[in-house]
């Protein structure tokens, strides 16, 4: 899918939501694009987004924005909700290039620093980035260098560090990490399939999504994949400096990541391990605060409707404190629920 550069077209999630194509810096794979996604804006008028602030979402590894209905309840919250299909995922996939590859999570920077001038054009009152697992590692850095850009990071689920066995994380990760700077494409992985399936329609889940767009083996997982999310997460555990207050959910517990029970499919982070985004979020910044979203999946937005709800509220009650500027900077432990 593509759209004429600097124009908004109809999406692929229907006729009230629109999409544009943000042509990048060419690379070694050719023309890679961005797309970013909101809902239709024809009927606002001239202005009226001047009083609203907006919200940018980044999504996952082997993933694209598809949660209408969480985009939904940002917007009757009074937000204008954009979403952001990373070079290489979803909307932005193209012939010749390699679906989620990269060797720099900061090459990801270019389309952040795009959508981020779009919706800052459009005159918002405060802009929040939104993310979720790896595209929440990606928000952390960028946020890490750029202070001042963004008014507050919401983070679904971040990835802060490989779910494996002290073993595979300190022997085996860096060594398949050193690899990759030499063999980059070297298959080392793939992502565990019960996840997905217990996600979408076909298998007896509840969400329609397109499973080339996100296949329930996932993309490749390769070295230099691999040593480009290895650098990220060894920057974050050393400590980042991010000023901008940060709002960690997670779920109240994590399931077996290759061999869950049905029932940790239904309410657990059954991809990451919860007690690591606990251990890791003060490492981010001065003002953190950490909520558990029990019940929640790996994507709490894709949680059973109670509990994604429980998340949408959580985190809306927080910026509602916090773009008001009636909490002080802290770290803050998971909160009682």
């Amino acid at each position: 899918m593509s759209t004429p550069p600097g124009t908004w077209a109809r999406d692929v999630l229907g006729t009230e939501w629109q999409a544009q194509t943000l042509p990048l810096t060419p690379d070694a794979g050719g023309r890679p694009v961005a797309t970013l996604v909101r809902p239709r804006a024809e009927d606002i008028p001239a202005g009226a987004e001047a009083g609203r602030p907006a919200v940018l979402y980044l999504h996952g590894f082997t993933d694209y924005f598809f949660q209408a209905e969480h985009a939904q309840g940002w917007v009757a919250a009074g937000y204008a909700f954009y979403a952001l299909d990373l070079r290489d995922y979803g909307r932005s996939i193209r012939p010749g290039r390699q679906p989620g590859w990269t060797s720099d999570l900061r090459t990801y920077f270019e389309e952040i620093n795009l959508a981020l001038g779009a919706i800052e054009a459009a005159g918002h009152s405060a802009v929040v980035l939104l993310g979720h697992s790896t595209g929440a590692l990606i928000g952390t850095l960028y946020a890490d260098a750029h202070p001042g850009r963004l008014d507050a990071l919401v983070l679904n689920s971040p990835w802060f560090d490989l779910n494996e066995p002290w073993p595979v994380r300190r022997i085996v990760a860096p060594l398949a990490a050193r690899i990759g700077r030499f063999l980059p494409h070297l298959p080392v992985g793939a992502l565990a399939e019960p996840y997905g399936r217990s996600l979408h329609t076909s298998t007896g889940g509840e969400f329609a999504y397109d499973l080339a767009w996100k296949p329930f083996e996932g993309f490749p997982v390769q070295a230099g994949w691999l040593r480009a999310i290895r650098t990220g997460q060894r920057a974050l555990a050393r400590g980042l400096d991010i000023h901008a207050p940060v709002l960690v959910c997670t779920s109240g517990r994590s399931g077996h990541p290759k061999h869950p029970a049905a029932q940790d499919l239904a309410e657990a982070d059954c991809v990451l391990d919860v007690d690591q985004m606990h251990r890791l979020a003060p490492r981010l910044g001065p003002d953190v605060q950490i909520e558990v979203i029990d019940g929640g999946r790996h994507d709490l937005a894709l949680s059973r409707a109670p509990v994604r709800r429980d998340y949408l509220d959580t985190v809306l009650a927080w910026l509602a404190r916090r773009l008001d500027g009636d909490d002080s900077g802290q770290v803050t432990a998971p909160a009682a629920r």
